[in-house]
């Protein structure tokens, strides 16, 4: 099947919108604009769905081109006010595609939505109506040449571990030093976090973080312990006990993370398995005393590929090196088993406690 169209403008996507709609509405449903009813300049269309019994309700449509995070803000407030004033309408964003991330903060909003590929979510609990239907998790209309940015990739890690762990307003040039990356990758890094609304920039392109916790949840969906390093399995053993105490005593670079990590400011329950990044595996197993193990490992020691992970490490009271609580924190978010449960009680001591570790 080849890709449908793109809709060139607004009006096309208000015709395409309206379309996947109809395609997906029940038996008996029908929708029709109401080309001559729309009494505020600012309202793009609206639309009137019709139950099989006659009952009907209004949809508030705003069209755009393109929805990012910062967009959804003003969308929220225009749709808001407008059902608010006109009980029994709702409020629906239409557009040419809509990524998963946008789609979910729309919907958790109260906001119905439709693109172009196919993706709709209406909710109008009166007559009764509620479409979900899933189309692209893909902009198939996005043209070759640099793609849209992600947190994917070192200088991204980079740039991001600096916002989380330094609570400051940064121009580009500082953010450049501090972070060790490129000019142009602090630029796109800035850029697309700007888009997802995650870093605000003031008239004189100084930027800011407004709230560190999202933007370390953003990250955790390109970064993971496993998939951005090597990681291998060991058993230590004498226990996890002993492998604390050799460890503290080698000279081997190394940052435990993980549940061990946790500990020193969360504690949620007695490590069963050690995370350690370290930058030979292989080196620091036969220093440690470690097995390899295909089955029943306790020890997991992952070769980083970005060496930001051996940054801003701290010695707990035993001599052991650990890594950053920003970093500790994605790791548990992505790692296995009760890791992301971990990973919440620490992101909490770490909200009241900001000043002892974001500095």
């Amino acid at each position: 099947m080849g890709t449908k169209a793109r809709p060139q403008n607004e009006a096309e996507i208000l015709k395409a919108g309206a379309a996947a709609l109809s395609s997906q509405l029940p038996t008996g449903w029908k929708t029709r604009s109401l080309s001559h009813g729309v009494p505020d300049a600012r309202l793009d269309a609206l639309w009137e769905v019709t139950a099989p019994d006659g009952t009907t309700a209004v949809l508030v449509v705003e069209a755009k081109r393109t929805v990012e995070r910062r967009d959804i803000a003003m969308l929220i407030q225009q749709l808001g006010a407008y059902t608010k004033e006109n009980p029994g309408s709702h409020g629906v964003v239409v557009s040419r595609y809509l990524s998963p991330p946008v789609r979910k903060i729309l919907s958790d909003a109260g906001l119905s939505y439709a693109d172009a590929t196919g993706n709709i979510y209406l909710n109008v609990p009166r007559p009764g109506l509620y479409v979900l239907v899933h189309g692209a998790d893909r902009d198939p209309w996005r043209g070759p040449g640099r793609p849209r940015g992600t947190l994917k990739g070192a200088p991204a890690a980079k740039v991001v571990r600096t916002l989380l762990d330094h609570d400051r307003i940064w121009t580009i040039r500082e953010l450049v030093d501090t972070s060790g990356v490129s000019t142009g990758s602090a630029y796109r890094v800035i850029d697309f976090l700007e888009n997802e609304n995650l870093v605000a920039r003031g008239s004189s392109g100084a930027v800011v973080v407004p709230d560190w916790v999202p933007l370390l949840r953003r990250w955790s969906e390109d970064y993971g312990f496993v998939r951005n390093s090597r990681v291998t399995r060991w058993i230590a053993p004498r226990g996890l006990s002993s492998l604390e105490q050799r460890a503290a005593e080698s000279s081997v670079q190394y940052a435990v993370t993980g549940t061990l990590a946790a500990a020193v400011w969360a504690p949620y329950a007695p490590a069963r398995s050690a995370m350690v990044y370290t930058a030979d595996a292989e080196q620091s197993a036969q220093v440690w005393g470690l097995r390899p193990a295909d089955a029943g490992a306790n020890v997991m020691l992952a070769e980083p590929e970005i060496d930001i992970v051996f940054t801003r490490t701290i010695t707990n009271a035993a001599g052991l090196s650990i890594a950053a609580p920003s970093q500790v924190a994605v790791d548990l978010l992505t790692g296995p088993g009760r890791g992301p449960a971990e990973a919440e009680e620490l992101i909490e001591w770490m909200t009241r406690n900001e000043a002892s570790w974001r500095r």
